[in-house]
């Protein structure tokens, strides 16, 4: 596979803004001459090996952050929503994709938003009764999918409130017992009940309520969600007006998730969490055990550990639940899921409702020929007595290849045979695979040949694949 190019001129601008240097200066500082580094900052030239270096050398620049952040993430965005009908066919080249996202990321989020908006609008008018009671008003992203942009632009890691979480959580004495000195400093009491509602705070009373009939880890989890809610408002409040949230509602359910990240950091310290998983090997049930979470919350953690200059290894996350539809994802790899739609059907995600409580393990391959290795399990909450409903979910977890080996559940894994690796897609939509057996549409971006005299897999033959 060809070594793709480095163009990171916006990071690289990015870096020197934080550093406070002007051009002249951050190009002696890395040995290179001025109208070189306008170049590499405009995206004219690639980021060669000897500034990367230099980057380490004169800054102790974590130089895994010139190749992560928005860029892959906007360019599978662009691409995914470039494959509309509604947009001319074939569409833009992977290289014009890239260009778009790393000199003019404001124009190509503008072009996702308004895609959002013609979507909407779309789905709208092919209800009648929902389009008449739509009336004149404006369309815009819906606020989950706002909050989600905003949580997956971030990859996922808020650097203020994980510190926050990480102070927090230092110290003398447990975190079970930081939060009863917290609440009675508040004067503010503990109850608990075999109420369905998993958390309630009455302000009135001062009092919390939490369900026992929840585990004992998302009753933690709860305590400190709300104990964020009450000890860290001016903080939420400062990231939300960064933000510029479209909608109240938007901002109360990032309200909602920030609450949920610093409850998270707190369970799962960030440094102490890191070192522990290094040390592991990532062994989830493990690192369940020591810190008193669940499977979930773990897997959910390993995907956030980007802070700048102490990274983990960059993992992707997605929750599936049994229709295959994806209630949460993030990437910090270069494998983005897919906006709208489930995820592809040939991923060991879907096959571990079939095997409850066991991890499932797969290598797989992505069109553009990355390889990575994939993680899922199937995850069962009971609902505490016999008529209550279940919840089942499955979750995956996963890296690229090269960081198999800091996972103990790839040591007797061929990690270097082609043929291990499974063609797994990202949506059927926009996967160009001309012989999946599994696929359910046809793709948006290639031409068909319908021929009633032959029928192979599919009733279609697909031509004129653009490259990925």
């Amino acid at each position: 596979m060809p070594v793709q190019k480095l163009y990171a001129g916006s990071k690289l601008r990015e870096i020197r803004t934080r550093l406070q240097l002007t051009q002249k200066e951050f190009a002696a500082r890395m040995g290179v001459s001025l109208p070189y580094l306008n170049q590499m900052e405009n995206n004219n030239r690639p980021v060669s090996t000897a500034v990367v270096l230099a980057l380490a050398r004169e800054f102790g620049t974590d130089v895994t952050e010139l190749a992560t952040g928005d860029s892959e993430r906007m360019v599978s965005d662009l691409r995914e929503a470039l494959a509309d009908p509604v947009f001319p066919s074939p569409g833009p080249s992977m290289a014009d994709l890239r260009l778009v996202a790393s000199n003019a990321p404001g124009v190509a989020r503008a072009l996702l938003a308004l895609h959002h908006a013609y979507r909407q609008s779309h789905e709208r008018l092919a209800s009648l009764d929902e389009a008449l009671g739509q009336g004149d008003r404006p369309q815009r992203a819906s606020p989950w999918e706002e909050v989600r942009d905003f949580f997956h632009y971030c990859d996922n890691y808020i650097d203020a409130v994980d510190r926050a979480a990480e102070h927090f959580a230092q110290g003398p004495g447990n975190t079970d017992e930081k939060i009863a000195r917290m609440l009675e400093k508040r004067g503010i009491s503990l109850h608990f009940s075999d109420s369905r509602m998993l958390r309630n705070y009455d302000q009135a009373r001062k009092s919390i309520t939490l369900s026992t009939l929840s585990p004992v880890e998302t009753r933690r989890f709860q305590l400190l969600h709300q104990i964020a809610l009450l000890t860290q408002a001016d903080l939420l409040d400062a990231t939300l007006d960064l933000a510029r949230f479209q909608s109240d509602e938007a901002r109360a359910i990032a309200r909602i998730g920030l609450a949920n990240y610093f409850a998270g950091a707190v369970l799962l310290p960030y440094r102490v969490f890191l070192e522990a998983a290094q040390r592991s090997r990532h062994d989830l049930e493990e690192l369940a055990d020591r810190f008193g979470a669940s499977v979930e919350q773990v897997a959910h953690r390993l995907s956030t550990l980007q802070r700048p200059g102490a990274k983990g290894v960059p993992f992707f996350f997605v929750r599936v639940d049994q229709a295959g539809t994806i209630t949460k994802r993030h990437s910090a790899t270069r494998l983005q899921f897919a906006r709208y739609g489930g995820a592809c059907p040939l991923w060991n995600v879907h096959q571990a409702f079939e095997t409850p409580g066991r991890f499932l393990r797969q290598l797989a391959e992505t069109p553009d020929g990355v390889r990575y290795f994939c993680l899922a399990r199937e995850v069962t909450k009971p609902g505490g007595s016999f008529r209550a409903p279940v919840q089942r979910y499955a979750i995956g977890l996963g890296c690229e290849i090269r960081h198999a080996e800091a996972l103990t559940y790839a040591d007797d894994m061929d990690l270097t045979h082609p043929q291990a690796f499974v063609p797994i897609g990202i949506s059927c939509r926009i996967c160009a695979r001309p012989d999946c057996h599994q696929r359910s549409v046809p793709p948006l971006e290639a031409a068909l040949r319908i021929d009633p005299d032959k029928r192979g897999m599919l009733p279609y033959a697909i031509v004129n694949t653009q490259d990925i």
